[in-house]
């Protein structure tokens, strides 16, 4: 089995936080896991490849934001919402806040970037 890295508490930036929570994508996917709770990466239905999906999983849990166990073949993961209020007070709570709440990500056809549709 793979080791899943997970920064402590103590190494948790701010500045990985903000360029983690910077991406559409990545903040959907904070977003989702604010409203619904724990999820496997399988949950999300995003029109992007599944690699693609994995790195943006990575960047949220190796910048502190989510941490991921494995049940079986899945992966299940949770917002480390306590770590990141005691870092930083109403930092999260204040970038839910103002995230966009019905964004799906769809590639392009023309050029393969991101799109969001509301």
């Amino acid at each position: 089995m793979r080791f899943l890295y997970h920064p402590d508490k103590k190494d948790i930036s701010l500045s990985a936080v903000l360029y983690a929570l910077g991406d559409p994508v990545r903040l959907e996917i904070v977003r989702l896991l604010a409203t619904k709770g724990e999820q496997c990466c399988a949950d999300f239905d995003f029109a992007i490849a599944k690699s693609t999906m994995s790195n943006h999983f990575k960047i949220l849990r190796e910048s502190g934001v989510v941490l991921t166990h494995k049940e079986g073949t899945q992966h299940i993961n949770q917002l480390r919402r306590e770590d990141l209020e005691m870092l930083f007070p109403g930092l999260l709570e204040a970038v839910l806040r103002s995230a966009q709440p019905s964004f799906s990500c769809q590639k392009s056809m023309a050029n393969g970037s991101m799109k969001s549709k509301v």
